[in-house]
């Protein structure tokens, strides 16, 4: 699979933002409570001894493999992405980026031009299958 980005252009010629090959999907991956014990901000002592969810570790470690592109997309702050950083290394998560400052609180309402796909974590990380649900749109 190839991550290098199509080049798209308005009816203008003029450019517009990049995408990727359809088949490449571009994984944003919280942390906390997600691949990891559910670590608050206000105890970072724990980051570094978070429980690793070993689903997780097999699961995002394929998707990489097989051409995905991975990125921690997590609410613990910069001060916070050394030991995070580490902790990821130790475990030997394959990934291509870190985007610390991630809003808190959940409730998460994405509104973005392209297309955007959300999937909840509920305990277990597995290959993803196709399911209908009801979604919030914006009216045509």
């Amino acid at each position: 699979m190839s991550s290098e980005l199509n080049t798209l252009k308005d009816k203008d010629g003029n450019l517009l933002s990049p995408v990727l090959p359809e088949e490449v999907k571009n994984f944003l991956i919280d942390i906390d409570g997600t691949i990891c014990d559910d670590i608050p901000n206000e105890e970072p002592e724990r980051m570094a001894t978070a429980q690793l969810y070993p689903d997780a570790l097999e699961t995002l470690n394929k998707w990489y493999d097989q051409g995905h592109i991975i990125t921690f997309f997590t609410s613990r702050t910069e001060d916070h992405r050394a030991v995070t950083e580490k902790w990821l290394a130790e475990h030997g998560f394959k990934y291509h980026g870190m985007l610390m400052g991630k809003p808190r609180g959940g409730n998460y309402h994405w509104i973005d031009n392209h297309l955007v796909k959300a999937t909840r974590f509920k305990g277990k990380f597995t290959d993803l299958i196709m399911a209908n649900k009801n979604i919030e749109v914006f009216e045509e």
